[in-house]
């Protein structure tokens, strides 16, 4: 598989912070999204390379092997628990090192063309038998495959952390859905992979949650957006509508002189925030103001006088 450069799917810097991220994450997202681009294979290749890149560089330690192992930063472990083992081996009275008898080597590191990894890697933990660079056979153990998986679930179904079992390659998972979750977001089930190799440690689980907007508002992370349309009465004099949110109905004030536009913020009633227990976003409503038709002659009067004394 060709090597994919996470931070060119994702078009940032490699100083990127956390907020350029996530921000060129949703942005890319909802350019990509099979909903929006229904029946393009492209588009859905495009969308998973997205995923995978936000995966990898919104979590601080993936990140930081990827920088360091580029595209076998998956294999970061092993090379580190070798590098630790050729230290521990070196140090031992009488003994240079693994394949290195008068103990020339200072020290365990790779720092050539990442491209030459695959090289580096099969040199040193390549199956079949003791290797030349490998004289104790103690590089064999392998960590297992990982596993990709993909939930879908409504907006209504996140308003609440629950319990759900998946079923992956035959296995019954048992997982917590934190409430809040964003779709696209991908979440790590460690050890939920494949077997590993020669004692090695399991795989993990990589699942991707896709979000399906089953309510009349907008989201945007925790927070609600919705579009309120009121009379120009109501907007001028002011008064009372009934709206609904997630949480049911609810009775709200208009001020008197809303202006078009004009946004009436209802705080606590958006999404619960991710992985922050009681913490709920704002609902955001745009207020649309609905001119008056068809006036009568006493209406059509009643604004001329009006007009006249502006």
């Amino acid at each position: 598989m060709a090597f994919i450069d996470y931070y060119e799917i994702l078009g940032i810097s490699k100083n990127a912070d956390e907020k350029e991220i996530r921000k060129a994450y949703r942005k890319l997202a909802r350019k990509y999204h099979p909903d929006v681009n229904p029946g393009d294979p492209e588009a859905e290749q495009k969308f998973k390379q997205i995923n995978e890149a936000n995966a990898v560089l919104s979590d601080p330690d993936k990140r930081k092997k990827y920088d360091q192992y580029g595209e076998h930063w998956e294999h970061a472990d092993a090379y580190e628990q070798a590098g630790a083992q050729y230290q521990q081996q070196r140090q031992q009275p009488g003994g240079g090192g693994f394949g290195d008898p008068g103990g020339q080597w200072q020290q365990f590191t790779y720092s050539g063309d990442p491209s030459d990894f695959s090289d580096f890697f099969n040199e040193m933990f390549g199956g079949g038998g003791r290797q030349s660079g490998d004289p104790f056979g103690q590089f064999r153990s392998m960590k297992g495959q990982d596993f990709n998986a993909r939930v879908e679930l409504k907006l209504t179904d996140i308003l609440e952390s629950h319990k759900q079992v998946l079923n992956v390659n035959g296995n019954k998972i048992r997982i917590t859905i934190p409430a809040g979750i964003e779709d696209g977001q991908t979440i790590r089930i460690r050890g939920q992979g494949g077997p590993g190799i020669q004692g090695g440690q399991k795989g993990d689980l990589y699942i991707t949650f896709h979000i399906v907007n089953n309510t009349s508002f907008r989201r945007e992370g925790s927070q609600l957006h919705q579009d309120l349309p009121i009379d120009l009465y109501t907007a001028v004099l002011g008064g009372e509508v009934m709206i609904d949110t997630l949480q049911g109905k609810l009775k709200i004030k208009i001020p008197a002189g809303t202006q078009p536009g004009e946004v009436i913020r209802l705080r606590g009633k958006g999404m619960p925030v991710y992985k922050k227990t009681g913490q709920y976003g704002d609902l955001l409503l745009n207020t649309k103001v609905e001119l008056p038709r068809n006036l009568t002659p006493k209406q059509e009067q009643l604004f001329e006088e009006l007009a006249k004394q502006k």
